[in-house]
């Protein structure tokens, strides 16, 4: 009997014919519930959507409004090789082919036809400034070429090659794209050198430096020409060609490994910090076997 009062119970929960309650709740209180949180989610949508136009007044298409970068760009080599060691043996062609095919994959885009048709002459040794005038805005902005030939002996057309199948190779150096940047004063143009990486103080381990050799900078001097700066972004500078270095290891040690770092020197660029590895620098190994 208890049983069944019990079950009598719990069907009037769920429905009371007498009163028409549903759940103990009539219809008009479950459309009010409902019409509550209609009007208290539409609120909250409306909310989202008005917060999301409100913030996307603040940004431009082309500049971020907001940049929060390293006082210091990073630098990248071509070819990269595995975990940025190049080795190879100069006997065997198919050790070192995969480096020209990737050199002459980057370099493509730096044909002097193509940049002669994308790009126009600028003055050297100064900034190709390209400001708005108010509100008309000067897109898309024009960009420098930058002529693979400038590379002259790493360049890949008078030796298709780069020097790997007579062991003097060419490694390409560029640093990252920073949008506004202005990498040098007083018309002091950034440059790189490279040398034999140092190691820290404490360790036993000697450097590289007799085994590195001579060594060969593209354009002269490793410069990263003014006129390349400043950059104004991807959908602003839809043909920039970012400037590079190359250079060549004249006389490498042959059958050793050879601990190389570049850095990027400028008067206005901080060096990096042994925290930040790759701020301003770049660290490879570069072997060279001979049979």
């Amino acid at each position: 009997m208890a049983k069944d009062e019990k079950k009598s119970e719990w069907k009037e929960f769920f429905w009371n014919p007498r009163t028409g309650e549903f759940c103990g709740r009539t219809a008009s209180s479950w459309g009010l519930i409902l019409l509550f949180y209609l009007a208290f989610y539409f609120f909250l949508a409306c909310l989202f959507v008005l917060t999301m136009y409100v913030m996307l007044q603040t940004l431009d298409d082309h500049r971020p409004t907001y940049q929060d970068r390293l006082a210091t760009p990073g630098m990248v080599i071509r070819p990269r090789g595995d975990q940025l060691e190049l080795t190879y043996t100069l006997q065997y062609t198919e050790t070192w082919e995969r480096y020209v095919q990737a050199l002459n994959n980057f370099l493509s885009p730096y044909n002097d036809t193509v940049q002669s048709q994308k790009n126009i002459d600028c003055k050297p040794d100064q900034y190709f400034i390209q400001e708005d005038s108010g509100s008309l805005k000067n897109f898309p902005k024009r960009s420098c070429h930058f002529k693979r030939s400038i590379l002259e002996q790493c360049s890949g057309t008078s030796d298709r090659f780069y020097g790997y199948d007579d062991g003097k190779p060419c490694v390409i150096i560029k640093i990252n794209r920073v949008i506004g940047m202005l990498p040098g004063k007083d018309k002091q143009a950034p440059f790189v050198t490279c040398g034999a990486k140092k190691y820290k103080k404490g360790q036993d381990e000697p450097d590289d430096s007799d085994k590195l050799g001579l060594l060969e900078y593209y354009p002269p001097n490793g410069t990263f020409n003014l006129m390349y700066y400043p950059y104004y972004g991807k959908k602003s500078q839809v043909n920039y060609s970012q400037p590079l270095v190359a250079i060549k290891f004249l006389n490498i040690t042959k059958n050793e490994d050879v601990n190389v770092e570049c850095r990027i020197n400028a008067n206005n660029i901080p060096e990096g910090t042994e925290r930040d590895k790759f701020a301003g620098r770049v660290s490879f190994k570069l072997r060279v076997n001979s049979i």
